[in-house]
């Protein structure tokens, strides 16, 4: 494939935009350095097309997370172009926030007030504001991944001994190499992380400092299913030290249930944050929560312009009421266990070390090897050349079909013949044709 065009704008957009993209996870060098192809000309269904007309089928992670109902979807895409059309941003408010605000309290009971960002990592500033707001207090006990915000990565910072906290948090970081520069040092020891199914953990930092934790912010799930009684127990102690639990839904919301995680696991938090499959990729956040919690954002000031546009409410209402009437989960769940069982079968076949995280609706991969970076780089260009967009994980779509997992389980098996080869002959690395990918945070040059 001749991929010209496409790599030189990401050389050309490396000159000229620090670190060469928004996302740290879409630059080149996380996938497949030099060979990558960056840029999109189209997307639809669950087909992208290159800069150099290339196309691919996209069985990688969809959008990040943010394309359950698949690329231009024509029902969000309709209803985005005739809001366009219309016009997407006045003096006066659109009238599609009030009734995006009446489908998601429809959806959660619990729930009293909703308000609207457009972005997830923002959103969950707005809920930890909130939160910080209702309680008088400062500190932040939280699990997984939540942005890139002061709030969050302040959990980088160096502590002092004072609180007894150095020996849990002095060598954890969010992202290796990950260093906090920009965050104020008055915040270390603000942001107090705890593992995913480590209850002790958490009881550990509500013991040194529950009268001061304003909230517990975790995902209800990733990686993991929670075991019997985790979450349970995050809910009791938060009740307990007066903390406001805050679930981020941001990923792993409407992939499991219709309204999110928490609601298949019966479990109701205070605050429930939302975006990218929420407008289907289209910019949209939620933050929901009970009338009491809530009412505390009109104690601070939470403000934006561009919050107040058409086009992101809009695309939530379509992608929504679409997935009220299709159940998406099923089949987002059915295509999403024939790939994992596909690739279980064929690297237990050739003998490949490769292992999957998670739900079938959000999976991630692993090659349990000493070169496991070597050995993704390699699967993943040997794929491209196959027509498939295949990384480190698989977040199935409503457009992908059973065709399309036969098609990229054909292409699979001969990739996974050659990666067993390498590894024997132990020259994973000469193979690939370009640099292995980062496993981290690095500096672009």
């Amino acid at each position: 494939m001749d991929r010209t065009k496409t790599l030189k704008l990401y050389d050309e957009a490396k000159a000229i935009i620090p670190g060469a993209t928004q996302l740290f996870g879409k630059r080149q060098e996380m996938f497949a350095p030099e060979q990558w192809p960056a840029y999109f000309a189209e997307a639809k269904g669950c087909t992208v097309t290159d800069l150099d007309g290339n196309q691919y089928i996209d069985m990688g992670t969809s959008g990040i997370g943010a394309t359950v109902l698949g690329y231009a979807d024509p029902d969000v895409t309709a209803a985005v172009v005739d809001r366009a059309q219309r016009g997407n941003m006045c003096m006066l408010n659109p009238p599609e926030e009030v009734e995006l605000a009446k489908l998601m309290l429809q959806l959660h009971p619990w729930a009293g007030m909703v308000r609207f960002g457009r972005t997830g990592g923002e959103a969950l500033v707005v809920a930890v504001r909130i939160a910080r707001a209702k309680t008088r207090r400062d500190k932040v006990a939280f699990c997984g991944y939540h942005g890139w915000h002061d709030w969050y990565l302040a959990a980088n910072l160096p502590t002092d001994t004072q609180d007894g906290m150095t020996d849990r948090l002095g060598n954890w970081h969010l992202l290796p190499g990950l260093q906090p520069a920009g965050i104020p040092k008055g915040l270390a020891g603000t942001a107090l992380p705890f593992s995913y199914n480590k209850i002790d953990e958490l009881r550990a930092i509500v013991r040194d400092c529950g009268n001061e934790l304003a909230a517990i912010v975790m995902e209800p799930t990733r990686h993991y299913a929670p075991e019997p009684g985790f979450l349970e127990s995050v809910r009791q102690i938060a009740d307990e030290c007066g903390a406001k639990l805050i679930f981020d839904e941001v990923s792993i919301g409407w992939k499991l249930a219709l309204g999110g995680a928490h609601l298949k696991y019966g479990i109701t938090p205070d605050i429930a944050v939302f975006s990218k499959s929420t407008g289907n990729g289209n910019p949209i956040s939620a933050v929901i929560g009970t009338d009491d919690v809530m009412q505390a954002a009109q104690e601070t000031f939470i403000s934006s312009a561009l919050w107040t546009e058409a086009i992101g409410p809009t695309a939530a209402v379509a992608a929504i009421r679409k997935m009220m009437r299709i159940d998406v989960r099923a089949h987002i769940a059915s295509i999403g266990q024939a790939v994992h069982d596909g690739l279980s079968r064929l690297a237990e076949q050739h003998q490949v070390p490769w292992h999957a995280l998670g739900s079938p609706a959000m999976m991630a991969y692993q090659f349990q090897h000493p070169q496991a970076a070597a050995l993704q780089t390699l699967w993943t260009v040997r794929m491209m050349d196959r027509g498939f967009l295949a990384i480190g994980g698989f977040h199935p779509m409503l457009t992908h079909e059973d065709r399309h997992v036969d098609q990229y389980l054909a292409a699979c098996d001969p990739v996974f013949a050659e990666l067993a080869d390498a590894i024997r002959l132990d020259d994973i690395s000469q193979r690939i044709g370009g640099p292995v990918k980062h496993t981290g945070f690095q500096r672009l040059a």
